[in-house]
């Protein structure tokens, strides 16, 4: 077996079952006001608050055409950082509604350039039950309930987006939640993480994991233990919506081949997009992922 394989644990669906069904008894509790900090040509913005799956506050976004009702729209998740995404031309698109939120229950347009003392790769990461990304999964699931909840929004046609952490976790979306339709996922993270971690980490985030196990006995065994129920690969046989990738020919964190071992591994329809291009936005990604979300959230 290939380090590029799935390896999917044996309870990989019961743990995540678990983790959606937690998810889904969070109640039903936003509010939305108005702001004045984000104006847009084609969107109104308002700021959007909500309780996350443990009762949290989180802040976020929503942004919609004027007079919509019942558009399509898209979560957008944010890359990896603590910091919010803004609602500009990768957040919003042309007759659709998003929303987006800051995964750390910081303010919805908060800004801060990441730096190791900042991350939290390694938060919880010696076992599955309490690493960091199974919360964020869960927001992400209450996140889609709350779009799903806006009147500007059809709750039939709603897809999930974001580049590198986004992009993994809309792939995650795609296989846990019923209400996302279709996945645009660029360069997205945690691809073939056992061919990662077979290797020494140089680069900052993911080299928090290295400087979480080194010196603890078994720690690189009971991270890799943990990341096989978080692997976007693992993940991408279980999601069997329509799905966007992207990659980059020149990306040294997503690499092509960790991105390529998702794509293979999708079980639903599916297009690769490559960019010679590093880890980071594209211009090409705004229409690229426009056509491909309203192909596949039209009647």
């Amino acid at each position: 077996m290939s380090l590029f394989d799935p390896y999917v644990p044996e309870d990989f669906d019961a743990f995540w079952r678990e983790a959606c069904d937690e998810a889904a008894r969070a109640p039903l509790d936003f509010h939305r006001s108005i702001q004045d900090e984000q104006v847009l040509p084609r969107h109104l913005v308002e700021r959007l608050t909500f309780r996350g799956p443990g009762g949290e506050k989180l802040h976020g976004w929503f942004a919609y055409p004027e007079d919509a009702r019942r558009e399509p729209a898209f979560l957008w998740i944010p890359p990896y950082g603590r910091e919010s995404l803004l609602p500009n031309a990768y957040g919003t698109r042309e007759g659709m509604a998003s929303l987006s939120f800051n995964l750390h229950g910081l303010d919805a347009f908060y800004q801060e350039k990441y730096v190791p003392s900042r991350g939290y790769f390694a938060e919880g990461a010696l076992e599955p039950e309490t690493w960091v990304f199974r919360t964020l999964a869960q927001r992400c699931l209450v996140a889609l309930r709350v779009l799903q909840a806006q009147i500007e929004a059809d709750e039939d046609r709603i897809g999930c987006m974001g580049m590198s952490q986004g992009a993994g976790l809309s792939i995650w979306m795609g296989a846990l939640s019923p209400i996302v339709r279709a996945v645009c996922a660029d360069m997205p993270f945690l691809c073939a993480m056992r061919e990662t971690l077979s290797n020494d980490l140089y680069r900052y985030p993911l080299k928090e994991l290295q400087d979480l196990y080194e010196g603890i006995p078994l720690g690189r065994e009971r991270v890799l233990n943990t990341i096989a129920y978080y692997d976007t690969v693992n993940f991408a046989t279980r999601c069997r919506k329509p799905t966007h990738v992207s990659l980059g020919l020149k990306d040294p964190s997503a690499r092509p081949a960790h991105v390529r071992a998702a794509y293979e591994a999708l079980g639903g329809e599916r297009t690769l997009v490559e960019y010679d291009f590093g880890h980071d936005w594209h211009p090409g990604m705004v229409d690229a992922n426009r056509r491909w979300l309203l192909s596949h959230l039209s009647f």
